[in-house]
C-alpha cells in the first residue's frame, strides 16, 4: 500500500501585485464540460474558485495569463490520449465563466508544459518583471505540474491554490501538491480565497 505523505498547506497568503501574475490553463470546454472529450470530473468544481480568484486578480492590477491547449490534425498526442483541443473546435474553446479579456495574454500550446514553445517566459521575465506565479487549471499533475517545474526552474516563486487545480484521481492531486511543496520549494495554499494581493 502506497503511503501518501501529508501536505502542508498555508491558508492564506499576501502576494506584491507588480511582481505577481496569475496564470491559467487549459481551462477548456474538453476537459471541464462532462461532454467534453477528455473530461476531468473534478475539474469543474474548480471553475468557481478559479473565477473567484480571478476577478480579485484584475480588480488588483494583477497580469494574468490564458493558457489554451490547441492541436492540429494529425497529432502525436493522440497516441497517449483521445482527440482533444483541436483549434476551432468548441473543444478548444474556453468555458464561458473563465474568458479572458482584450487585453490579457493568451497563449497557445501544443504541449504538457506552458513555457515550451510560447513566448511565456519573455513576458514574466522581461516585460512584466515577475517574480511569482499563482498556477490554477487542469490537469493536476500532467501540463500543471509541468508548468509549475518549468517556472521553478527559472527562479520564479510559484503559488497554487489545491481548489484550483484538478486531476483524474485524488492520487495524482496529492502527488502534484506534493511535488509542487517539496521538490519545487512551492507555496501550495488550502484555497483561492487565501490568496490577497497588495
Amino acid at each position: 500500500m502506497i503511503q501518501i505523505p501529508e501536505i502542508s498547506a498555508k491558508s492564506t497568503i499576501v502576494l506584491d501585485r507588480v511582481r505577481t501574475a496569475l496564470l491559467i490553463t487549459d481551462m477548456q470546454n474538453d476537459f471541464v464540460r462532462p461532454e467534453g472529450r477528455l473530461c476531468v470530473p473534478t475539474a469543474l468544481a474548480t471553475v468557481n474558485p478559479i473565477k473567484g480568484l480571478l476577478d480579485k486578480a484584475r480588480a488588483a492590477g494583477v497580469r494574468t495569463v490564458f493558457v489554451q491547449d490547441t492541436h492540429l490534425r494529425p497529432d502525436k498526442e493522440t497516441a497517449i490520449w483521445p482527440e482533444h483541443c483541436v483549434k476551432d473546435t468548441w473543444g478548444w474553446q474556453f468555458v464561458d465563466e473563465l474568458l479572458p479579456l482584450a487585453h490579457e495574454l493568451v497563449l497557445q500550446k501544443s504541449r504538457y508544459d506552458a513555457f515550451y514553445g510560447t513566448s511565456l517566459d519573455h513576458y514574466l521575465k522581461t516585460v512584466w518583471e515577475i517574480s511569482t506565479l499563482i498556477v490554477v487549471g487542469t490537469v493536476s499533475n500532467i501540463c500543471v505540474l509541468h508548468t509549475v517545474g518549468s517556472a521553478n526552474l527559472r527562479w520564479l516563486k510559484v503559488v497554487v491554490p489545491a481548489d484550483g487545480i484538478s486531476a483524474l484521481s485524488s492520487f495524482d492531486q496529492a502527488l502534484t501538491l506534493h511535488q509542487i511543496a517539496h521538490l519545487y520549494y512551492g507555496d501550495v495554499l488550502e484555497s483561492c480565497d487565501g490568496i490577497t494581493f497588495q
